[in-house]
């Protein structure tokens, strides 16, 4: 909970669902912990290049596949080769739960990507659909450390209508039936909103796991 009111349980659209405070305080630093190393590499955090020159202002680390614009491969061509991180056992297992707590089961969920954005307090996300994964499984998003501004739209542009949500560190969200190839952002991070605590010293960290339906 944050502030003086308790954040509610949400369905922001059909088959998207916001679950506040999903985590406790002791898995979010494990996550927190998890995300360092990974960012070390062997495909170590970087900011992405876009096929038109422009370069993302979050940064991004890849585990069981790796993103570029726009596909997925096995090694990171676009940084420095090297296979990418493995994706692991345990993290499936919490997305699987993620599903299980949005939906009331977790049916046949099989993730076995992941992408970890790092937000500093000046970094965006502009609206964008996750659609290189050849599979509707739904997205599961983890939140961790400070706040941010989600903009979540609908799959026929990037424009309105959308709703926006706060996503605080522990929250959960997931998109997928009607709403899996929604329009989705970040315009805006709340800087120092974050639990020192978490062992995050400032900025946003966001795990997103993906079914990619790759084999």
């Amino acid at each position: 909970m944050t502030g003086l009111f308790p954040r509610v349980r949400g369905e922001v659209g059909p088959g998207a669902v916001h679950v506040p405070d999903w985590l406790p305080a002791q898995r979010q630093r494990e996550l927190v912990a998890a995300c360092r190393e990974w960012a070390r590499g062997p495909v170590p955090l970087r900011h992405t290049r876009l096929p038109g020159g422009g370069v993302m202002s979050v940064q991004t680390v890849c585990l069981g596949w790796h993103w570029q614009p726009y596909r997925y491969a096995r090694t990171a061509d676009d940084v420095n080769g090297a296979p990418v991180a493995a994706f692991p056992d345990w993290l499936a297992e919490l997305g699987r739960s993620a599903v299980a707590e949005a939906y009331g089961e977790a049916g046949a969920y099989a993730p076995d990507a992941a992408l970890v954005n790092f937000y500093d307090g000046d970094a965006r996300m502009g609206m964008h659909q996750d659609r290189e994964e050849r599979c509707s499984a739904p997205v599961v998003s983890l939140s961790l450390g400070d706040s941010c501004v989600f903009r979540f739209g609908n799959t026929e542009g990037r424009g309105r209508p959308w709703t926006d949500v706060e996503l605080a560190s522990g929250d959960l969200f997931v998109f997928g039936g009607p709403s899996r190839f929604a329009h989705h952002g970040v315009p805006k991070v709340l800087p120092g909103t974050g639990d020192p605590a978490l062992g995050l010293a400032g900025g946003r960290l966001n795990i997103t796991l993906r079914q990619t339906g790759l084999g």
